[in-house]
């Protein structure tokens, strides 16, 4: 078992494990950390506690320090950094007529590299871009190709619910997401309905699937005889949510509709 504390570093990343060592640290402190990157500042969003060998990555970096007041505006600063780094980037970018789009710039804490983020429909030769930058910023520099749907985590935005967006705003890692899922769930397969902004499908299709996978186990068929009150008859629809069953009895033609509690009374399979 190790002691740990689980620490983020932006808004809605993703939350690594570090050992507190001595110090006494909680939730929603911010802290100082030793990372594969170098030094970086991050919150605290799980409090000390102890995991299993198998949940982390050994050997654990540590966190060096609670954050001071001197830490919170080198942060600001490096922001500051960041905003001219990206407008020098973008220029560039135009001068050496490269097809890519720049998302964000990010200093390391102790500005030991500066990483542009950028978006690209195939592989970019951008060596000479990298010389540029290096000559101006004289420090690391690392040019990272993302996805859409990391483009739409770190620009954020608005859904088509109305809500900011999920990975922008809670969601510290992305889902596989699959077309089956809105099949599961009755949904329309226009694509302008089930996809969001970043053009892939909503990750929100993932919420609620294991309650639709489970329901439809318990839920019969459409097409499949089954028994009811009434008499036998034919699954002429489903509701998942509601546990609902329309039935087709033909002595007499009637549509009825059942609770899945009610089918299983009559132990309803037929067929």
């Amino acid at each position: 078992m190790h002691d740990v504390v689980g620490v983020r570093f932006k808004k809605a990343g993703k939350i690594y494990y570090f050992s507190p060592g001595e110090l006494e640290i909680e939730k929603d402190t911010w802290v100082v950390v030793d990372t594969s990157r170098g030094l970086e500042f991050g919150k605290v969003v799980i409090g000390k506690k102890q995991v299993h060998d198998d949940d982390v990555v050994l050997p654990l970096k540590q966190v060096l320090r609670v954050a001071t007041e001197k830490d919170k505006q080198t942060i600001e600063e490096n922001k500051g950094l960041a905003r001219k780094a990206y407008e020098v980037c973008s220029e560039k970018i135009e001068e050496h007529k490269l097809d890519m789009k720049l998302v964000d710039v990010d200093y390391t804490f102790d500005r030991n590299k500066v990483l542009f983020y950028f978006t690209a429909d195939g592989r970019i030769d951008f060596r000479e871009l990298v010389k540029d930058l290096a000559s101006v910023f004289r420090t690391r520099i690392e040019l990272r190709q993302i996805g859409v749907r990391d483009e739409a985590k770190m620009l954020g935005g608005i859904g088509p619910c109305g809500r900011v967006l999920c990975c922008s705003s809670f969601l510290g890692d992305f889902e596989p997401v699959s077309i089956k899922m809105a099949k599961d769930q009755n949904l329309s397969l226009n694509p302008a309905k089930i996809s969001g902004l970043c053009g892939r499908l909503m990750c929100c299709l993932k919420y609620e699937n294991d309650h639709y996978e489970t329901a439809k186990k318990e839920l019969p068929d459409i097409g499949e005889k089954i028994a009811t009150p009434q008499g036998e008859g034919k699954v002429i629809g489903i509701n998942i949510l509601e546990r609902l069953v329309e039935v087709d009895l033909p002595d007499p033609q009637n549509v009825l509709e059942y609770s899945l509690d009610e089918l299983m009374e009559e132990g309803y399979i037929v067929s």
